[in-house]
Parts: structure tokens; sequence; C-alpha cells
């Protein structure tokens, strides 16, 4: 979580708040606080809750209408560092708008942007309470788990290039808490680019998947029968919305990745 520019001081006591909000992520935290009704604007992709889909589009990863921010005078704008172009972020600030950086990086970070984000919007009370079911959940998912044996995991974000997770990436914090072992957890980098062959020496029990058809089609793993996953049939598709957004949501990832290391576990 990280201020970019001022904090929001609530000085223009405009009512309601105008939010526009620059990720899928922010805007399913925002009416997880019940602040959805006053988000004007967003990006591409937000479509949770249903309501969201009706909230208009001002851009997406290839970059944001800042004429349209302009025109819609909001009081806050939540951007994300990670998925928004930077160069529209500094204009953003340099046109003076109160900017909240909401960019969880691990699990425990979505309880406290939502407590950030529920006082920047007047929901403490909402958020409080959100928030805190969402840690326990969290904390309880870990509990079950800690101490059951440990699963080699790949994670195939994508298939071409083949290109997985590492440490330091939120799906990582996703496979620890459910005490999966990733194959690639000391690569260089957080999402590394790898090889068939890489992947054929690491010998996973779980491959994982997300669900998009691109991605389960690029590599036939069956062709490698000798890897534990395909022998004893552990490659899932995996819902992406539920394992790449950091939003409230993201423990329903949590407790299906958890769920599929259990098949393997049981197998």
């Amino acid at each position: 979580m990280l201020w970019l520019f001022t904090p929001l001081a609530q000085a223009s006591n405009k009512q309601p708040l105008k939010i526009i909000a620059l990720s899928p992520h922010a805007v399913e935290m925002l009416y997880a606080i019940g602040a959805g009704e006053l988000i004007v604007a967003t990006t591409d992709h937000a479509d949770f809750p249903q309501a969201a889909k009706h909230i208009p589009r001002i851009g997406g990863y290839y970059g944001i209408q800042i004429e349209r921010i302009i025109e819609l005078e909001p009081d806050l704008i939540v951007v994300w560092q990670s998925g928004n172009k930077l160069e529209d972020i500094n204009q953003i600030k340099r046109l003076g708008f109160n900017v909240f950086n909401s960019d969880p990086k691990n699990l425990d970070d979505v309880a406290s942007e939502l407590e950030a984000l529920g006082e920047l919007t007047g929901n403490q009370d909402k958020a409080a309470k959100v928030a805190a079911n969402y840690r326990h959940q969290l904390a309880d998912i870990r509990a079950e788990n800690q101490l059951k044996s440990p699963v080699k995991v790949f994670y195939q974000l994508w298939s071409t290039p083949l290109m997985t997770v590492a440490k330091g990436s939120w799906i990582q914090y996703i496979i620890e808490a459910c005490h999966g072992d990733n194959v690639f957890y000391d690569a260089a980098s957080d999402y590394p680019q790898v090889s068939v062959e890489n992947v054929l020496l690491t010998m996973p029990e779980v491959i994982l998947q997300s669900q998009d058809e691109g991605n389960v089609l690029g590599v036939d793993w069956s062709k490698w029968p000798e890897l534990p996953a395909v022998k004893e049939k552990h490659i899932y598709q995996l819902n992406a919305d539920l394992l790449h957004r950091a939003s409230p949501r993201a423990i329903q990832g949590v407790q299906l990745v958890c769920d599929t290391l259990n098949r393997a576990r049981k197998a």
C-alpha cells in the first residue's frame, strides 16, 4: 500500500464521493466495503460483482483516458501501480487529484487495504468487518494446512511463452498458504520464463493452470507421462479471477488451491 499523492482529506465535502477505480481488484474491494455505488469509472475486466459491469470504462492496460478523468472530476482515484501505466499515474498526480495506490503484494495486504479504503470513503465500520472476516478465514486456512505434507507444484501462468511464478509473486503466497512446494520458488525473477525441459527436471506432483483456453491448450503435458502430475492425472484448470485478483475473493482462490493439493495428497 502506498500513497502516491496527499491522502484524501475530504476537504471538498462533496457528497457523495465520486471515485474512479483503475483496477478490477479495487472495484471489488470498494463494493465489498459498501462504496461500490460511488465508482463513476473503471477499467476493462472489472466485472465483479454484477453491478460492476455497468460502470463506464475509461481504459485498460494499454492506457487511461485522462481527458475523461478531468471531465468526471472525481474526489478520489484508486490507481494500481503494477497495472496502470506509470506515465498515466504521474499525469493524474500532476493534475492534482487525490490518489491512492491499491497494489497488494501478498494475501495479508488485502485486509489492510480494505481498511484504508474504508477510511477514505467513510465506510470504516463495514471495511473493518470485511477485513476481520478475511483475516479470520485466511488464518484458518493457514492453520489447517501448515502441518500437511508438502506437494510439489508447477503453476503454469502462461503457455506461450511458458511462464510460471517464484518467490515474491502473488501466487506464491497462495501456494504457501496451502503448504505447497513451488518447484520454481528460487527462480531469478518473480514471474520467470521456463522451458518444458526445466519443468521435466522438477517432476511436479501437481500442475495448476488458469482456465484460459490459450493457456490450457498451449502445452500438451500428456506427452510426458513420466511426470507425476501427468501419471496421477493431477493437472487442474482454475478460475484466474479468484487466483490473480487481490480482493476479498482471494480467499476463495486460496481454498480452491488447497482443495486441489489435497486431492494429490489423498491419491
